[in-house]
């Protein structure tokens, strides 16, 4: 018998939508947090961003961890799944089975069995984590493997966005402010 797939087009047009309504960085990441561990029938899921000067992945949003768990201490690239911020997915279908893992006590207490880490890139620079926990042990398969890498992409692509369109958004709220405030007065 195969590895059960578990991604299908279903879940491309959740992620999608989630990110096209999403007014703000916090509220897309954690809508597609509880969307994805819903849609794969996990138990969790983060999103990091990378900080390139302290090399740690800092939380953008989660679900289906204990707020223990997500504040369990800082997650840094080069001890937590390390490979991933080389742009590498990686797997781990068997937490209590691997050295991967920054916190490994923490996961068996919280019940995480397997973890999929994946790197969330832009241009090819990696940007941040996509992090899938599972409570059971999980074989993932090729096909799905390379779903979740494609939809860690469009991640990728979505907090651009998001990032861009709250730029915009404050250039214009401060647009708008100067001629209220400074210029109209004068009658310009």
């Amino acid at each position: 018998m195969g590895i059960e797939e578990k991604i299908d087009i279903d879940v491309f047009k959740v992620v999608t939508r989630a990110i096209a309504e999403a007014e703000n960085l916090e509220l897309m990441t954690g809508h597609l947090s509880q969307l994805l561990v819903v849609a794969l029938g996990i138990k969790g899921c983060s999103i990091f961003a990378l900080n390139h000067e302290s090399q740690e992945l800092e939380i953008l949003g989660s679900f289906g961890l204990s707020v223990g768990y997500v504040n369990k201490g800082p997650v840094l690239s080069a001890k937590s799944i390390a490979r991933t911020v080389k742009g590498e997915p990686i797997v781990v279908t068997d937490t209590s089975n691997s050295d991967l893992l920054q916190y490994p006590q923490e996961a068996i207490v919280e019940g995480v069995r397997a973890v999929v880490s994946l790197p969330i890139t832009l241009h090819g620079r990696v940007i941040g984590a996509l992090r899938l926990y599972h409570y059971d042990v999980w074989e993932v398969s090729e096909r799905d493997l390379d779903s979740l890498m494609l939809l860690a992409e469009i991640i990728g692509l979505a907090l651009m966005y998001t990032r861009l369109r709250y730029a915009l958004l404050s250039v214009k709220e401060t647009t708008n402010e100067i001629h209220t405030v400074w210029l109209e007065p004068f009658g310009v």
